[in-house]
């Protein structure tokens, strides 16, 4: 970069904090946005107030300093009709560059004070030259850092566009280009930086949106293929611990998670192994599907291991595999970061051995010194916050083993298949029969002896009820944020006083939460104060009242996942979402809380208050943030990448045709910390 016109070593060393090292990177450094500075008027015909770009022709300057640390630049220009002025603060330097004669353009706020006409430049250009940059036309502004102006950022795009751009291969396939009428590579790039017209922009948009979202399918979609052709562990149809484990269960599966299952099953039978997405509502019965999972690998005489993001998740899930694994004689342990070292070296030799058929843990399991005897499948939960590369070391645990990811936080399919290309999707559909909707309501703090008085009621009827805070400790608390501790203590002697109130966080020791959780789900316990510790894997059908303390201070895939802790049994339930904030983003999400309990829906509604690539926290490492893809207006681009990858790789699984080795080079350049997971051996 320091060799390109304009730049230099010490605005080079600028740019690499915003990763540009190269003219490549430089012109992939797309801008945020543009701004239409084409329509000029004169000076006098714009109302006060208006933000304009003005032509004149400079008559003189003057500078003053009223007070220390403040200097005022004023040019006084003629559009040809009339004169009016332009004003910089703390910008000496402006007045050098404004000779008598110059034609400048300057883009700002006008100011119409007692007839005269005043600009507050905001940007401007001396037209030295034919083209202008900064005003006068669809002006790019950048993502920029300390140190660097827009302007230096266009002047360095603009120098390395007129050198370089055209020299750039193009990697598209040709008639790829011409059958989506697709804007050329060099011809691209110039518009998407500096267009000529709005349509053009557009269109240099479309191409790059393709090309990003192509891409990625493209790697993805070879990593699928090269995992499945490389051979894996096929297991034997359902066996006896298989329908033991169905027999004791107190219900039968549903359609679909029968349908589910099968899918499941047929691919752990098949000798590739199984990569292979399974999504569905929150309540909609993943869990039994995974449990049917590890059980096939252990009755196959391998091992089976549950990969959660945090320790509280890990310890719900080995709690809850515990009593339903213990009574069929299956060996399991809870291994995370936080396991004592004794007990660690014990899990890690049952691990080696095969004394242990089940492992239930954190990233921990990722780790180079854990060693499976014979790893059968590997179930990740929570998949959105993992990404490609662990799901890579989790296969590289054992011989290709099976992997099944979870996801309870159900996203729209052209999005699943962004961000999880590399898998196959099965989703669970509804949920199981006889539950009804949890009914969702907004509350004022000012309401809270009413939502405690209808916890009361709720405990009175037999029910059992959940109160969520965000915060452990006072000492932690943000202000007027609740903690659960204190909490705890002050509904035992106010509003609760009399109900039988257990409590539940993260600093709990594991035995400690699991007495806990054993005496709620037992009945022992009316009303269960907790973090978001409860947020997933806790199934108390009893408990029908959910209330959310600071609501606003969840997000939507964390208030819909809360909400699912309720309205698991045949009894009509509440949540109830208390909060006090008046922000306009947590607004929306509490509406959009109370008017659905969809997750699809819900999704969707995220995609759109949040926009792309935090989508209910699904941005992944190993996986590229997007450049220029608009996840919330681009679903059809994503369909239509989708669908041109897998045609072109049914055609060419290689990309070693002539025509498509220029493809190749890029997806594998582009791709190049995915490379080993891309090229499985």
């Amino acid at each position: 970069m320091q060799y390109v016109r304009s730049v230099g070593p010490a605005r080079a060393q600028l740019l690499a904090r915003l990763n540009i090292f190269s003219v490549r990177d430089l012109f992939y450094h797309f801008p945020r946005r543009h701004e239409d500075r084409t329509a000029m008027q004169p000076a006098h015909s714009l109302p006060h107030g208006e933000t304009a770009s003005v032509f004149g022709t400079v008559l003189g300057s003057e500078e003053k300093m009223p007070r220390r640390g403040l200097t005022i630049t004023t040019v006084t220009l003629s559009d040809g009709l009339n004169v009016f002025s332009a004003v910089w603060f703390n910008q000496p330097y402006v007045a050098r560059r404004m000779a008598v004669g110059a034609k400048v353009i300057v883009t700002g706020r006008v100011d119409r004070t007692c007839g005269t006409v005043r600009v507050q430049a905001a940007d401007y250009e001396v037209l030295d030259g034919p083209e202008a940059l900064h005003t006068g036309r669809i002006v790019p502004v950048y993502q920029l850092t300390a140190g660097l102006s827009q302007r230096t950022l266009r002047v360095a795009v603009k120098f390395a566009l007129d050198g370089l751009a055209g020299r750039l291969p193009e990697f598209l396939p040709a008639a790829l280009l011409s059958r989506l009428n697709l804007t050329p590579l060099p011809e691209a790039l110039c518009e998407v930086h500096f267009p000529s017209a709005a349509g053009a922009l557009e269109r240099a948009r479309r191409r790059f949106v393709f090309e990003e979202l192509f891409l990625l399918q493209l790697a993805l979609l070879r990593q699928r293929k090269n995992v499945q052709r490389a051979g894996g562990l096929a297991m034997r149809p359902d066996g006896a611990l298989v329908q033991a484990f169905l027999d004791q269960l107190p219900f039968t599966l549903t359609g679909s998670q029968s349908r589910a299952w099968r899918e499941i099953a047929g691919d752990m039978e098949d000798d590739a192994p199984m990569y292979r997405l399974l999504q569905g509502e929150v309540g909609s019965g993943k869990t039994v599907v995974a449990e049917l999972a590890l059980l096939k690998a252990v009755e196959n005489g391998l091992q089976g291991a549950l990969l959660a993001p945090t320790g509280i998740l890990a310890e719900q899930h080995y709690l809850g595999l515990k009593e339903t694994f213990a009574p069929l004689g299956v060996k399991l342990a809870l291994y995370t970061g936080s396991t004592p070292g004794s007990r660690r070296q014990e899990v890690l030799t049952g691990l080696a051995t095969g004394g242990l058929q089940v492992a239930v843990g954190t990233h921990a399991l990722l780790q180079e010194g854990v060693v499976f005897r014979r790893l059968g499948v590997a179930v990740i939960d929570e998949q959105h916050r993992f990404g490609v590369r662990q799901r890579a070391v989790m296969q590289e645990k054992g011989r290709r083993p099976d992997v099944l990811v979870m996801t309870a936080t159900p996203i729209p399919r052209t999005l699943a298949l962004t961000l999880y290309g590399d898998l196959a999707v099965t989703t669970i559909d509804g949920l199981p029969p006889n539950r009804q909707p949890v009914k969702t309501y907004r509350a004022g703090r000012r309401h809270l002896p009413r939502v405690y008085q209808r916890v009361g009621e709720e405990v009175a009827r037999g029910h059992q009820a959940f109160v969520v805070c965000p915060l452990i400790e006072e000492s932690e608390r943000l202000e007027d944020v609740q903690a659960a501790v204190e909490l705890h203590g002050r509904l035992g002697s106010g509003p609760l006083k009399g109900l039988r109130l257990g409590l539940l966080h993260g600093r709990l020791k594991a035995e400690e939460k699991e007495a806990v959780m054993t005496a709620f789900r037992a009945g022992r316990l009316d009303v269960l104060v907790a973090t978001t510790v409860v947020e997933v894997g806790v199934d108390v059908r009893n408990a029908t009242a959910m209330v959310i303390l600071d609501a606003e201070r969840f997000g939507l895939a964390q208030l819909h996942q809360l909400r699912g802790r309720v309205g698991r049994g045949p009894a009509e339930s509440i949540c109830i979402l208390v909060s006090a904030s008046r922000s306009r983003e947590a607004l929306l999400r509490l509406t959009a809380m109370e008017k659905t309990g969809d997750g699809f829906t819900l999704a969707g509604e995220d995609l759109r208050i949040r926009g792309p690539g935090e989508v209910w926290g699904t941005r992944q490492s190993g996986l590229p943030v997007f450049r220029i893809a608009d996840l919330t207006r681009d679903f059809d681009l994503l369909e239509l990448a989708r669908r041109e990858a897998e045609n072109l790789l049914a055609g060419d699984p290689e990309l070693g045709m002539n025509e498509h080795l220029a493809l190749k080079e890029e997806v594998e350049e582009r791709f190049a910390g995915l490379k080993s997971y891309i090229e499985v051996g």
